[in-house]
């Protein structure tokens, strides 16, 4: 079970007219999501390493591209914790604290690795759903933003591999 506790900062909470009650529920929400994604991007560079069979180049590529979004968006879902006043993930153990994706078994089949990865697409966007409610009701139309953003990422994403597993 993911830990719903944001990882703690020094500073002070800031004053940009979001309720602290706010800054915490939307802080909580994107540990969550950081770590996901986090967990993620992990578990694809991985797979893109070790992709064999029939499909390897189109595989490979593919899980090279998401893997590079991914991490791009980690370092923006970090950023806007630190915007928002609160420490971020930073070590594989706060990670998979917070996760509510697996980590990754070593893998060898590749049609394995396309209906994991989709599996895992599409639980990230079921996380980042109703995040983006909390941070609209809030009124943190950046945060709801960027979680909209991930969000059509993750959907297509999770698409790309259906589309390949089919």
């Amino acid at each position: 079970m993911a830990s719903t506790t944001p990882v703690k900062t020094t500073e002070s909470s800031p004053s940009i007219g979001i309720r602290p009650e706010d800054l915490r529920a939307i802080n909580q929400g994107l540990t969550q999501v950081l770590s996901d994604t986090f967990t993620l991007y992990v578990k694809t560079q991985g797979y893109h390493w070790n992709v064999t069979g029939p499909h390897f180049r189109s595989l490979h590529l593919m899980f090279e591209e998401q893997y590079q979004d991914l991490n791009a968006a980690a370092d923006d879902l970090a950023e806007r914790m630190r915007a928002l006043g609160s420490g971020a993930p930073g070590s594989f153990t706060e990670f998979m604290d917070h996760a509510t994706i697996a980590d990754n078994e070593p893998q060898t089949d590749a049609m394995a690795m396309v209906t994991t990865l989709a599996a895992d697409h599409e639980t990230v966007a079921r996380l980042v759903r109703p995040l983006v409610d909390v941070a609209e009701d809030a009124g943190d139309g950046a945060t709801a933003d960027l979680l909209n953003a991930r969000l059509a990422a993750h959907e297509q994403a999770a698409w790309m591999l259906r589309s390949f597993a089919a």
